[in-house]
């Protein structure tokens, strides 16, 4: 948790460019909201057009933590659907971007169930392998 599940046009994506997406993902909402890189997880989809909200080539539905800041969470919003739309060579509008709140206690990493946000660090040092 936070998972970024990305429905894109059939073709319009290779695996370098899927793999560029992911890092931005992380970049952008760890750089948002200070929760650990290894907390983030991307998942990619080809759709066909007819499957895609009308006018898009590229959907994003991130499912993130409660607790973020409306703040915080236009700021993932606009990051992302501005790295989307570069790195896939589309117009921002063809790109559209929604998040999700999800509970803390909904969401495990590793067979535990995630901290509030705010409460990563107590957290990362209880379990530590």
């Amino acid at each position: 948790m936070p998972l970024y599940r990305f429905a894109v046009r059939e073709g319009l994506s290779s695996e370098a460019q899927r793999a560029q997406i992911a890092k931005e993902v992380v970049r952008v909402h760890c750089g948002v909201t200070g929760a650990p890189p290894s907390f983030v997880h991307a998942f990619f989809q080809e759709r066909t057009a007819e499957e895609l909200p009308e006018g898009l080539a590229a959907f994003v539905l991130g499912t993130i933590r409660w607790g973020r800041t409306d703040a915080q969470k236009a700021e993932i919003v606009s990051d992302l659907k501005r790295s989307v739309a570069s790195t896939l060579g589309l117009d921002e509008g063809e790109v559209g971007v929604v998040t999700v709140d999800i509970p803390s206690k909904w969401n495990m990493e590793g067979g535990t169930l995630l901290p509030e946000p705010g409460e990563e660090a107590a957290w990362l040092e209880a379990h530590r392998s």
